[in-house]
């Protein structure tokens, strides 16, 4: 419980700084804008190159592990937005943000200090691998659904090249493409930089937590009360449901890789929700809320599975 409370907390202090920031003036409303553009354009790509780039090649494909954390996001991912679907007939980008929103955990913030205070040094590698792959993979699956909506209906081969124009300036995809090279040759990095990336890396989740405050100054928490309970429910309950069923078949039940597959399932949603919502103007309030309500809850959810499994 405190393990949690020492990660969760931290988190709630963050957005209720810039809401109170924003409250009393001492921030404007376009302040969320910039911040929102520093993290997705210098904090997120460091962040993402970085993780990528120190990590051994052969490490980051850790197939039962993927198989098991990964295939738990991508059916919560795909399931949440057939679910939207239906309640909502949205299109496809606040549909794939829904994915996200719904199933990428707070891997980086809370995943990584949680895993290396229940296991050890040890957790921190299965930490690590699940914040590339949603980082990566699902981040980047979002990204190209979005653009797919944001281009269609300018004919087939006009709508393609824009998506594919997009896709390839995207600073995230970018990142994560030369972190990948780095990674695969194992090409020294200088020191000097990594310390520059490690530096403003980390000011991505405070950055982007800090413009969720802000951007709730004077929005209402019920907004899109309906499709935020449908996303908490389906992060909170069925993703880790299906990370615990998967593991069950592909991993030794008494690892941690197994109990850090079920553990990073049941995080609360990340910030980068927020971020990819933000940057595309899209779901935004809907993001925010999913975020607030997942967090509050996993202090009571993930302090049950900790004991559910044993650990600590």
């Amino acid at each position: 419980m405190e393990a949690i409370l020492n990660v969760a907390l931290p988190i709630f202090a963050l957005i209720a700084c810039g809401y109170l920031a924003g409250k009393i003036g001492v921030l404007g409303e376009d302040s969320t804008t910039a911040l929102n553009a520093f993290v997705w354009w210098f904090a997120l790509p460091a962040l993402f190159f970085l993780s990528l780039a120190r990590v051994k090649f052969d490490d980051i494909f850790n197939i039962p592990f993927l198989i098991a954390y990964g295939g738990a996001f991508v059916f919560t991912y795909f399931l949440s937005m057939a679910l939207a679907a239906i309640a909502t007939g949205g299109r496809l980008g606040e549909l794939s943000l829904h994915g996200i929103a719904a199933g990428f955990g707070n891997v980086g913030y809370m995943g990584i200090p949680l895993c290396i205070t229940a296991f050890g040094p040890e957790g921190a590698l299965p930490a690590t691998i699940a914040a590339v792959f949603g980082s990566t993979v699902m981040m980047a699956l979002s990204v190209v659904l979005v653009e797919i909506d944001l281009h269609a209906g300018h004919g087939l081969l006009k709508s393609l090249w824009k998506v594919i124009r997009a896709i390839l300036r995207n600073p995230l995809l970018i990142a994560t493409a030369l972190g990948l090279t780095v990674a695969y040759f194992q090409l020294p990095l200088p020191q000097p930089l990594v310390n520059f990336l490690d530096l403003i890396g980390k000011a991505a989740a405070p950055c982007a937590l800090f413009a969720i405050g802000l951007f709730l100054v004077g929005k209402s928490l019920t907004t899109g009360a309906g499709e935020v309970s449908l996303a908490v429910l389906v992060k909170m309950v069925v993703q880790p449901a299906a990370a615990y069923l998967i593991a069950w078949f592909v991993l030794p039940h008494d690892g941690v890789w197994f109990k850090a597959a079920v553990i990073l399932a049941a995080l609360p949603t990340a910030a980068n929700a927020f971020v990819l919502a933000r940057q595309y103007d899209l779901f935004i309030a809907r993001a925010s809320g999913i975020i607030l309500v997942t967090t509050v809850l996993s202090v009571f959810t993930l302090t049950g599975l900790l004991v559910f499994l044993k650990i600590g």
